[in-house]
């Protein structure tokens, strides 16, 4: 393992239909379900209201995951008041340019620990802190070729200290071949697109 910060350079390959397959040198290829063709340009505040809303159906081992991440958490002090966004940790939010500071925020998430730090047409991010990182979720929303619009989900992660780094790389396959994986499809599934 490389130390930190991890750079990948990943490319994505899609027909019309089916998987988009996502490699990286080094890393097996990655099938992802590409969600259902979103609508136009002023969809993204949907997709996130909905995102936000949860209602998103995990399957039972994003659930164990999620349980026993909780477990551990609060046996190593990981969770503790303090430890996160706007505690250990600034928020993005502070650090924004005006533009985006005095913009909306976007919704907080009820069912997770994040929260929101802005929202435009094109662009959302949440942010989460513990004793172990400073993680960001940040959604995209871009023109495909067809003349739709579709979202782009991206992770960033901040270990925190050597402990931070060592959960970081322990869950790192699960995060990949688990959760991202599972949370594209569930974005997937979820979304309901307005109809004629």
């Amino acid at each position: 393992m490389e130390p930190y910060p991890h750079t990948y350079s990943v490319s994505a390959l899609t027909r019309s239909a089916g998987n988009v397959m996502l490699s990286s040198p080094q890393l097996p290829d990655l099938p992802s379900a590409a969600p259902a063709q979103f609508g136009g340009p002023g969809d993204l505040s949907r997709l996130v209201a909905q995102f936000a809303a949860g209602g998103m159906k995990v399957s039972g081992a994003s659930r164990a995951l999620f349980a026993a991440r909780e477990r551990l958490g609060a046996l190593a002090g990981w969770d503790r008041p303090g430890s996160g966004v706007g505690g250990r940790v600034r928020s993005l939010r502070e650090r924004l340019p005006a533009d985006l500071r005095d913009g909306p925020r976007g919704p907080d998430l009820p069912r997770l620990p994040f929260r929101s730090v802005y929202l435009t047409d094109t662009e959302w991010a949440a942010e989460i802190a513990n004793g172990t990182m400073h993680g960001v979720v940040h959604i995209g929303w871009v023109r495909d070729a067809d003349g739709g619009h579709r979202g782009q989900l991206a992770v960033l992660v901040k270990p925190n200290g050597l402990a931070g780094r060592a959960y970081m790389v322990a869950i790192t396959p699960f995060r990949h071949l688990i959760v991202y994986p599972e949370l594209v499809r569930a974005i997937g599934r979820t979304w309901r697109p307005v109809g004629p």
